[in-house]
This record gives structure tokens, C-alpha cells and sequence, in this order.
């Protein structure tokens, strides 16, 4: 049985090792709400992780020790584990989905770790560890469902009271839930009023189904780019904390997490990956009341794959209407370009590229399609720049 002690002395083990991430107060995320950031991208590998797996390694017996240690994961506890094992002097094998970011497999390969990619997701990586656990009589860390590992990730529940000890309100990512279980046991235990909330990503709402229907469900498939978080089954030990304790669980989508990415860098200049977005991609589209609450939005990880940043950083800003894209019918004479061009400009929107089509089965014979791609302010500019067009003639085509 987990205890608050177990976490207490998780703390001190972790004490000599990790980083006691700041809180950082961000007023400016959403108004009327008191709001702080536990940054735990800025932890050893990137991610909260290294918490849990670096107290239950060092935990193991000397001959556990000896015959190392092998997991499985999407990638930031590979890191954990990794280095881990590395700083405990240990072997390493790491079970990774081969869709896994080549940033985070690279980064598990450099601590020293062997690699092992599996084809399919977390769970397939999963149940290739158990296969060699028992083929090389290794100690499997499980990502989640292991009462020390959850010990290890509660030290951040008592870093919190201890930094704000007046919290109202958390929000934490949940995957498997090893996080938040950690978090809710060490601050329910020493502060039952504190409020707090589980977000996971909409494409893969294994904890919210199984809290919902009173037993764990497995989902058949899971799909969102907060691939930290995309897990087909919570645990039996996170599942049974989170039903007593946790105060509602919320989803997000991928449009809402790029938005909150893209928040966190332009507004606390962090760099978050998808999974680590999610608390305050909660917090950003109020789906946990925060306006008048001293709210703290864990942000577990800032691992992200950076091939894809730009691309979630176009759906942040498409989805906030930073950036458009109008499709104009026209007449196909001189001037009109420059007429759409000029109503552009003054409307105070910068155009990104111009494309212009004169062919196409849809169109009149003296007719052509004008495709801008702006650079907007909000949605409500854009209705502007549109209704303009409109009134001096121009024809839009619905996309």
C-alpha cells in the first residue's frame, strides 16, 4: 500500500538528483484566474519522469541491480529510466512504439540505454518488455503502474504545498496516470480541500471511460499528437487512486493542445510537448473553472519531436484565427488582383503566399481562383477582412 511516508522518502532520495522546479506565475494565460506553471519540462531529460523511475532503481536490490532493468514507454520514461539506470551504475533495455519521436529514442540512446523498437503503440511496446523481462531475468519498471514509481512522482504533490501552500486548483496530465496518482495521494493526503483535476488528450480518454464506468476499460485505438499521454489502459493501483480522489477529469483536443503550445512559447517563452500542454490547454478553453482560484497547471514535459513543432504551431495558430486561408472567385481581367490586395492591406492582414489558378472544370471561361494564406489577428478580423471583400464584390468560396 502506498503511503505519504513512501513519498516522503522519495524526496529525500530524489533530493541529491533532480531539479525542484520553480512555480512560475502566469497572470496573463487567462484572465481573472491566479495561475501558476510547475514546469516540469525543465527537469533532467525534459519530463516529471525521472522522479519515479530514479526511486524505484534505486530501490532495487543489489542483485536486481546487477541483472539491470528493462521498460517500456512512448519515450520520456525511457529518458528517466535511462538515466537512471546510468546513474546507478545499472544496464538498460528500453522498449519503445517505432513511431516513437526520433528525437526521444536518440535522447533514451545517448544516456546510455540498448534500444528495442516495437511496431505499433505504447502498449505493444508494452507487452514486448514483459516478453524479454522474463527471457533475461531483468527488473521491468513499469512507466506508471508501480507504487514507487508513483512514489516518485508525488514529490511533486509536496513541492507543490510547500510552494503555494494556499493552492486552490490543480491541473495534471494523465496517461496511465502514474502522475496525477502520485500528485493527488500526496496532496489529498495533506490538504483534502485542495481541488484537483485530470486532463487527458480526446483521442485517447482511457482514464476518463474507466473512472466513468466504475472499472478499467482499454480503448481499441488511440490517436493524438500528445503522444506522452496516448495510452490504450490505465493501471490497477493508478485507477483505484484516481476514482477515490480525483476531482474530475476533463479532455482537450489536438487543435486545443497546439493552441496551448503555442501559448506557452510565445506568452512563457516554455517549450512544452503535447502531453505537457494539456493542463493549461484545459485552463485556456475553460474546461475546469479557474476565474478566481489560485490554480497551478503542471506541465509535465517539453520533449516534443521539433520535425512536427511547426506544424503544431500552424494548427495553434489557425485554430486562435492567427492565420487563414481565402479563396477568392474573380474575373479574369487586369486589376483584380490588385484591387483583393488592397482591401487586404488596409484591413491591416499580411499575406503569406498567393496562389492563382486560370483552370478547373468549376470555373467560368473567363473566370480564375485567387487562394491567399493571411496572417490574421482573430477570428473576428477575419470576418472583417471577408465582409470587406464581399461588399466590393469579390465572391468567397466556402472551404
Amino acid at each position: 500500500m502506498l503511503t505519504l511516508n513512501d513519498i516522503k522518502n522519495a524526496s529525500q532520495v530524489l533530493k541529491e538528483v533532480i531539479h525542484r522546479t520553480d512555480l512560475i506565475y502566469a497572470p496573463n494565460l487567462v484572465p481573472g484566474a491566479e495561475l501558476y506553471l510547475k514546469p516540469e519540462n525543465l527537469q533532467l531529460t525534459g519530463s516529471f519522469k525521472v522522479r519515479g523511475s530514479y526511486y524505484k532503481i534505486s530501490q532495487l536490490s543489489p542483485a536486481e541491480k546487477a541483472k539491470g532493468v528493462i521498460a517500456c514507454s512512448a519515450g520520456n520514461h525511457a529518458q528517466g529510466v535511462a538515466l537512471s539506470a546510468q546513474k546507478n551504475g545499472i544496464s538498460s533495455l528500453i522498449c519503445l512504439p517505432e513511431g516513437a519521436p526520433i528525437s526521444k529514442v536518440e535522447a533514451t540512446r545517448a544516456y546510455g540505454a540498448e534500444i528495442c523498437l516495437v511496431k505499433g503503440v505504447y502498449d505493444d511496446a508494452y507487452q514486448r518488455a514483459l516478453q524479454l523481462k522474463e527471457e533475461r531475468g531483468l527488473t521491468f519498471v513499469h512507466p506508471f503502474d508501480d507504487e514507487q514509481v508513483i512514489a516518485g512522482q508525488g514529490t511533486i504533490g509536496l513541492e507543490l504545498l510547500e510552494q503555494l501552500p494556499d493552492v486552490d486548483t490543480v491541473i495534471v496530465p494523465i496517461g496511465g496516470g502514474g502522475l496525477i496518482s502520485g500528485v493527488l495521494f500526496a496532496m489529498k493526503t495533506l490538504n483534502p480541500k485542495v481541488k484537483i483535476y485530470g486532463v487527458q488528450a480526446s483521442g485517447a480518454p482511457s482514464m476518463l471511460n474507466s473512472v466513468l464506468h466504475g472499472k478499467i476499460e482499454r480503448l481499441q485505438s488511440v490517436s493524438t499528437i500528445a503522444d506522452g499521454i496516448a495510452v490504450k489502459e490505465p493501471g490497477e493501483h493508478t485507477f483505484d487512486i484516481c476514482r477515490h480522489y480525483l476531482d474530475g477529469i476533463v479532455t482537450v483536443t489536438d487543435d486545443e493542445i497546439s493552441t496551448a503550445i503555442l501559448t506557452l512559447m510565445e506568452k512563457q517563452k516554455l517549450v512544452a510537448e503535447g502531453a505537457g500542454a494539456v493542463a493549461v490547454a484545459a485552463a485556456l478553453f475553460g474546461k475546469i473553472p479557474v476565474e478566481g482560484h489560485k490554480t497551478i497547471c503542471l506541465v509535465s514535459g517539453g520533449n516534443i519531436d521539433v520535425n512536427i513543432l511547426s506544424r503544431v504551431i500552424n494548427r495553434g495558430l489557425q485554430t486562435t484565427g492567427r492565420s487563414c486561408v481565402l479563396t477568392i472567385e474573380l474575373l479574369d481581367k487586369p486589376g483584380q488582383l490588385r484591387a483583393v490586395t488592397s482591401i487586404v492591406a488596409e484591413m491591416g492582414a499580411n499575406i503569406l503566399s498567393v496562389y492563382h489558378e486560370r483552370s478547373g472544370s468549376s470555373i467560368e471561361v473567363n473566370g480564375c481562383f485567387l487562394r491567399l494564406a493571411l496572417e490574421t489577428r482573430n477570428y473576428e478580423h477575419i470576418e472583417v477582412i471577408k465582409k470587406t471583400l464581399s461588399e466590393a464584390g469579390f465572391s468567397l468560396i466556402k472551404s
